[in-house]
């Protein structure tokens, strides 16, 4: 191999600021901070309602898979084809109308954790500059550290008074899709027999 080349030396630059350090537990923030607990809460809602209309759904396939063993000996085979066929076509329609719902509530919890995050960023730069810190550290990243440090509770607080809620589309519209847009419709339920 080749020499490597010896380098000239560089003219002498500012030295950086002496370093003020803040810590920050962004998971104690999320879990206190009243927009994410308005997300939480308000997915949580939309994924129990959704499991409950699974759960009724499947007990329907399964009264209807039971109604047509007891219906098999006084059924043509044609007509055992056509009501299976309508079973399954039920199943697979239901299946993916509750595969759709799932992402949009999905795409609603994201919708509203990223402006809680966007505002997060510049609370946590404000809180920092009000203590004259110019390095912040997550909890996590650190071994030890002394409470003064830590800027967790001021960030929380601050962050509480300029988003005490987000926007969350409502139930069924995906906050990806124009609200003119047809797919941007409330999920139809599946019909019952």
């Amino acid at each position: 191999m080749p020499p490597v080349p010896e380098l000239p030396p560089l003219p002498r630059g500012a030295a950086p600021p002496a370093p003020t350090i803040g810590i920050i537990g962004v998971p104690e923030v999320m879990r206190a901070a009243s927009a994410a607990l308005q997300v939480d809460r308000v997915i949580s809602e939309r994924r129990d309602r959704l499991n409950d209309e699974a759960q009724k759904e499947q007990q329907t396939w399964r009264d209807m898979q039971q109604a047509l063993a007891n219906q098999r000996s006084t059924l043509s085979p044609d007509q055992i084809r056509i009501k299976e066929k309508e079973l399954q076509d039920r199943i697979t329609n239901a299946q993916r109308n509750f595969q759709a719902r799932s992402r949009i509530i999905q795409e609603a919890a994201q919708y509203g954790l990223n402006q809680i995050q966007a505002s997060l960023i510049g609370v946590i730069r404000q809180v920092a500059e009000s203590r004259s810190m110019n390095i912040v550290l997550h909890r996590a990243q650190v071994a030890l550290n002394v409470n003064e440090f830590d800027i967790t509770d001021d960030v929380t607080e601050q962050l509480n008074k300029l988003l005490p809620s987000v926007t969350i589309p409502p139930e069924g519209v995906s906050p990806n899709v124009p609200a003119a847009s047809p797919a941007a419709a409330p999920a139809a339920a599946p019909k019952k027999p």
